[in-house]
């Protein structure tokens, strides 16, 4: 089974979507070593650079990918946007995955600028994706055709 180290960027509401994007993967023969924070394994830090340089960052720097569960609450959340331009800065891939049932609403900013890939609940697009395919999936906007033609 191929693994892969990613941070999965959400909002704390959609905790219960995290194992269930890691499933989806695993029926592919894919493991995901999830480096993310969730309510299981709560920070209770209250200092932001703290929370942004001292648990966050070392987390995302040990992943090659940065997965954003996407769902209508995402696009408002300033921690969604700081990890997704954190990793952007770091290079790595960032793939966003449409929350089962939530495909076409709105993303974070910082996902639209920086994006490798946008894909629906589909594990044969959602592995593509995190293994280097450019693929935008019930999205378009000015910054994915650009991004797309080079």
């Amino acid at each position: 089974m191929a693994k892969k180290n990613i941070f999965i960027s959400h909002i704390h509401a959609d905790d219960n979507g995290l194992q269930k994007t890691k499933d989806l993967m695993k029926t592919k023969g894919f493991e995901i070593r999830d480096f993310s924070i969730n309510s299981t394994k709560p920070n209770g830090a209250k200092a932001e650079d703290y929370i942004k340089y001292q648990i966050l960052a070392p987390r995302i720097r040990q992943c090659s990918t940065l997965m954003v569960y996407i769902t209508p609450q995402t696009k408002n959340s300033y921690w969604v946007n700081w990890e997704i331009e954190y990793a952007q800065k770091l290079g790595l891939r960032i793939v966003g995955v449409w929350a089962h049932g939530h495909q076409g609403c709105e993303i974070p900013e910082e996902l639209e600028n920086y994006a490798d890939a946008i894909v629906g609940w589909n594990s044969d697009s959602l592995v593509k994706a995190v293994t280097g395919d450019s693929i935008f999936e019930g999205y378009s906007s000015p910054y994915v055709a650009r991004h797309l033609c080079g």
